[in-house]
Order: structure tokens, then sequence, then C-alpha cells
């Protein structure tokens, strides 16, 4: 069996909130609360789940951006936060990350040549200007787009075309593995199918690895192998993708499952109440979805359930 491409093991991220009183002790926010998973490399993973779960925060972890509190990073066997500056570096060039919003990612005073180029800076070998300008117009090809745009700025691309160039920027160091946060969630609907089209092609031309965050669970169903539903800084459920989607079995899946409109009236996906509560991180020991869960007993109150393997799918429930 191979090894995974990336690996993380009981990631936890903590973050100190202002005092509320001069000589109180500052309160702490768990964003990130004990996260394991696996990506196989060539494979397609996804983290769903409500805006504020976490998803952004673990993604950045995930590249390198920011620290853990605790537990450890894996990538192509090596753990990213023990290695020297000049070692995390030199192996950024096969980690690359497609962002939001494609306005905003792109600087609006440089030329797309130097906007794609720029990753190239990491490589160990310096290419020459010609050399460095060919790379940039195969890899704009390869996204859809002309080679004379090089030469053009942001201001002067679509949404969609903006997106593309964000990707050629990520694509340009060949890396294995893409990061892509959110990445067609700004894009009208006509032009994510197209956005992601090409991903799923890029991956077949090149074996690349995805890790896909999203709130919208159409994107997910349709491009991931493996996905992970997060809550409250907490992963609630993991499994494959098409067995989660046909058999959710955690009370918070079935909840986000239920709110995707679906057009076929024979598929009637069940429906969690939520009930009166008080949000929690999870750290008091009770389970965090425990305030919006019907089917919430006792012991919800007071454990917070770990994630077990029930069938095909990992999933942290009592009641499963």
């Amino acid at each position: 069996m191979k090894p995974p491409l990336v690996k993380v093991v009981n990631l936890t991220k903590d973050y100190h909130l202002p005092r509320q009183k001069l000589f109180a002790k500052a309160p702490v926010f768990r964003a990130l609360n004990g996260i394991d998973f696996e990506v196989a490399r060539g494979s397609s993973f996804g983290i769903v789940g409500e805006s504020g779960c976490g998803k952004s925060t673990l993604a950045r972890i995930v590249m390198a951006l920011d620290k853990p509190t605790g537990g450890e990073v894996y990538f192509e066997g090596r753990e990213l936060f023990s290695l020297s500056t000049k070692a995390l570096n030199a192996l950024r060039k096969n980690f690359q990350m497609v962002f939001q919003d494609p306005y905003g990612s792109l600087n609006p005073r440089k030329k797309v040549l130097a906007i794609v180029a720029e990753p190239l800076d990491v490589l160990p070998e310096k290419l020459t200007t010609g050399r460095r300008q060919e790379r940039v117009e195969d890899t704009l090809e390869e996204v859809g787009l002309n080679r004379r745009d090089v030469d053009k700025y942001p201001h002067e691309f679509s949404g969609g075309q903006r997106q593309r160039i964000a990707i050629a920027r990520a694509l340009i160091t060949r890396p294995s593995l893409i990061v892509a946060d959110e990445s067609v969630s700004a894009l009208d609907v006509s032009v994510q199918a197209q956005v992601l089209n090409l991903m799923m092609d890029l991956q077949e031309k090149y074996n690349l690895t995805y890790i896909f965050i999203s709130h919208d669970l159409s994107v997910v169903e349709y491009v991931t192998d493996v996905v992970a539903v997060i809550y409250l800084g907490k992963i609630v459920e993991q499994g494959k993708t098409r067995d989660l989607f046909r058999m959710p079995l955690h009370p918070y899946t079935k909840t986000l499952l239920a709110a995707v409109p679906d057009i076929d009236p024979s598929k009637k996906r069940q429906r969690t109440a939520r009930k009166e509560g008080i949000f929690t991180d999870g750290a008091s020991g009770a389970c965090p979805f425990q305030p919006r869960c019907r089917e919430a007993t006792e012991i919800c109150g007071q454990v917070n359930p770990s994630l077990e393997l029930k069938g095909n799918q990992r999933v942290a429930c009592h009641h499963v």
C-alpha cells in the first residue's frame, strides 16, 4: 500500500481572545480540535462545513502558512513544522494553493507574466528570461488562455479567466498537491463547471492531488473521492464521497444535505430539526453539535464522541 501524500495527525489550533477584564485570563477559542486525515496521491479530498468551522484555518496550516497549536502535518513523509526554513522553502514548489477570490488574489499592478511566474522563484534552478516567459505561456495555454495574455493586467479578464490565471500560477511549478480554498464559489454556475472540468483534466494529465475546501456540497460531490465534514473545528464524519452523500450518518451531515436543493422530488433527504441551545467548541466535553441535534440525549451533553469507524464511514456520534 502506497503511503499517503498528505497526513494530518491530531491537529489543533487555538486563538487567544481579548481579555474581558484587566487581570482576567485571556479566553481561548479552539478553531481546530483534533483533526486527523490522510490524502492519497492522485486523489481529491473534500472538506466541507459552514462558514467559520475552521476550513480555511486548516488549509493555511496544511500549506504551512500558519503554525498549529498542536499536532503534525506530513507531506511526502516529512513533517512540515519540524523542517528548517530553507528545507521548507525548497519543498514549497510541490504544494500550491488556489484562493477563493480571483479578484483579490491577483496583484492588479502586475502583468500576467509576473503573476504566473512568481512561484518559479522557489525553484532551485534559475530560468533565463526567455525560458521563464515560455514556461508561463505554455502554462496559460494549458488552462485555456492565450499565450499573448502574458502582457495583460488582471482587470482585463473575466472572473472565470482570472481564476484560470490563479490555477496557472499554482500549476507552473508542477506541484504534487493543490489546495483549492473555495476556488469557484465567487463564479457563476456555468463558469464553475468549466473551471472544475479544467481542474479534473489537469489532475488526470499530471496526477495531481487536490484538497477541495468548500461549503458548496454540489461542488464537493462532483470533484472529490473522499470527503470530511467539519463542525466547529472537529471532523464529525468522513468517508468516500459516494457513500457519504448516499447514506449520511451524522445528524449534522444530514442537515447539510437536506439544505441542498434537489430537482428530483423522489430524492427526499432526512431533515434534522434545530434545537435551541448555546453553541460550543467541544472543549467543554459535550458534543459540539448537541445544542442543534434532535437526536441528542444526556450522554451528548457529557461526552464528546470520538471519530470511529461505522460501516464504510468514520463518524463522531453516540447514536449511529
